[in-house]
């Protein structure tokens, strides 16, 4: 074992991920835990992937308790606990991946949709965080690890309900880091921006989509240098080391704070590089309006 394998301390170590089996960021999360010697207890409501993620954690060399639950429904949350409690006395990590949105002007959601985008993206984190706090503190501590957004943190038009619920996790997440300092538990964000897990979640419009694949993967990747300072979008890998990161011995003295996994888009918060010589501005410049609106 090299000194930072054994710096990080997580061999041996038992993590709850919720949303762990389905998915890019779910699944990967799962596995890049599995592969530190981390024993990983998940749940998801995608059964086929509840299956299929045994057999993959299984060849890793350590164990794997993979469960169906809806997250978004109360009693199922409650029956993973139920189950969790009933086999384990104790729990290190806590992740909560499960998360998503379906792109809409505010004043076209329903009432459901509305409900829907405030339990998937912060109610359900609170239920399982209440019950997962007695498991962290029989471990003597532990870490918590939310799964934010860079929307809980601008203006996030066509998504209006799903940013307000992502800024309540961030900031309960760090008001539960002062609560629960003194147990030694920490808690942490991760906010993603641009990454492969946004296009399996609706979160753009069926006729976004359309467009964008007659386009092509070139033409992405040149909006991405445009959007993103690193000029390319992070990979899921990427945001899955932060949660190694904060799941570990590594960040032990860090609590209450967002780490931003998005090429440098926080930081840019509406400057962009555009082409055609405009360079780095909110709004495109003469180059590039004479690309988007030439003269008739």
């Amino acid at each position: 074992m090299g000194l930072l394998e054994a710096h990080a301390g997580l061999s041996g170590k038992t993590a709850l991920v919720i949303g762990g089996a389905g998915g890019f960021m779910g699944r990967g999360v799962t596995l890049a835990l599995a592969k530190a010697g981390v024993h990983v207890i998940a749940c998801d409501n995608d059964t086929e992937a509840v299956r299929s993620i045994v057999s993959e954690v299984q060849s890793l060399g350590t164990r794997i308790l993979s469960l169906q639950a809806d997250v978004t429904d109360v009693e199922s949350l409650d029956g993973f606990y139920d189950q969790v409690e009933a086999q384990h006395d104790r729990v290190d990590i806590l992740v909560h991946v499960a998360g998503g949105v379906k792109r809409s002007l505010f004043e076209k959601t329903t009432r459901e949709d509305n409900a829907r985008d405030v339990r998937l993206n912060y109610g359900y984190i609170v239920d399982s965080t209440k019950r997962a706090i007695p498991l962290l503190r029989r471990a003597g501590g532990g870490s918590i690890i939310n799964f934010t957004t860079i929307e809980a943190h601008r203006g996030a038009a066509t998504y209006a309900v799903y940013a307000g619920a992502k800024a309540a996790t961030t900031n309960f997440s760090r008001a539960l880091a002062l609560e629960l300092g003194g147990d030694n538990i920490r808690v942490n964000l991760i906010a993603p921006d641009t990454s492969p897990a946004r296009a399996s979640n609706s979160a753009l419009y069926p006729e976004d989509f359309e467009r964008l694949s007659r386009l092509g993967q070139d033409a992405l990747d040149e909006a991405y240098k445009i959007y993103i300072p690193l000029k390319r979008a992070p990979s899921v890998d990427d945001v899955v080391n932060g949660v190694l990161f904060f799941a570990s011995d590594l960040s032990r003295s860090i609590t209450g704070t967002t780490l931003h996994i998005d090429g440098g888009t926080i930081a840019a918060l509406g400057f962009l590089d555009w082409p055609h010589g405009d360079s780095f501005m909110p709004a495109p410049l003469g180059g590039s309006l004479g690309q988007l609106f030439p003269k008739k």
